[in-house]
């Protein structure tokens, strides 16, 4: 047995880590999820077909080329526990891997496998000061390194402070994002594909809201991914 086995091996027996989704603990090669979990995530396939309903959202609201969510998430259930993890329990290996296996997915898709550069959704400065950082950071960081392509948490930027969006209607929740975004660095993004990234998708009003201050860079084009969909039953 390698050092670095055996030194994982003790670290386990002491300090063992637990899936995030079943609370069970990690075998040795599992990180954040285990393999019964991964095998579990209710993915949507949302990203292979045209006109889906990610893509319903923006209809004759924005200029969104394409649209798709990677996983359903029920209001409880494995994808909802994994969420409140990344966001809420600072579980920040979840969103690496969640994001790493929504990018392999991207890449086999005929439709959303070719992208310039990834942007995620930004927090408000003082809330990922509250929150401890950004939880969309991670899932670009996974996504970018399936994807081979680069990401920048500095090109979009949040200015002004935003109620939470949990309790809003559509109407209220585009208001309430109207004119909080900002773009750094225009030329760097003039004439390419923008990928924009956002742990959840419920109304489109966030994404909508980057995407207008998006849509003013010449010949840009933009599409969007969210890590969860939610599902109402």
């Amino acid at each position: 047995m390698s050092l670095t086995a055996l030194s994982h091996d003790l670290t386990s027996l002491f300090f063992p880590a637990y899936c995030a989704g079943c609370t069970m603990p990690l075998s040795r090669g599992e990180n954040a999820i285990c393999t019964t979990c991964l095998m579990r995530l209710p993915r949507t396939c949302l990203h292979d077909y045209h006109e889906n309903r990610v893509e319903k959202l923006f209809w004759g609201r924005s200029d969104i080329l394409t649209a798709t969510a990677f996983l359903h998430m029920p209001r409880k259930g494995l994808t909802h526990r994994l969420i409140h993890e990344l966001k809420y329990k600072g579980n920040r290996d979840v969103g690496v891997q969640l994001g790493l296996l929504f990018g392999q997915d991207l890449l086999r898709s005929r439709r959303m496998s070719t992208f310039d550069l990834i942007l995620p959704v930004p927090l408000h400065p003082k809330k990922e000061h509250q929150r401890g950082y950004n939880q969309c950071h991670a899932i670009c960081e996974g996504m970018a390194g399936a994807m081979d392509i680069p990401w920048s948490n500095t090109h979009l930027v949040r200015g002004q402070w935003s109620d939470s969006q949990t309790r809003k209607n559509r109407f209220e929740r585009w208001n309430n994002m109207e004119s909080k975004f900002a773009v750094q660095d225009e030329d760097e993004m003039a004439g390419r594909h923008i990928l924009l990234v956002d742990d959840v998708i419920t109304t489109g009003a966030t994404f909508e809201a980057c995407a207008q201050v998006l849509g003013r860079i010449p010949g840009i084009g933009i599409s969007v991914a969210a890590l969860a969909l939610p599902v109402f039953s």
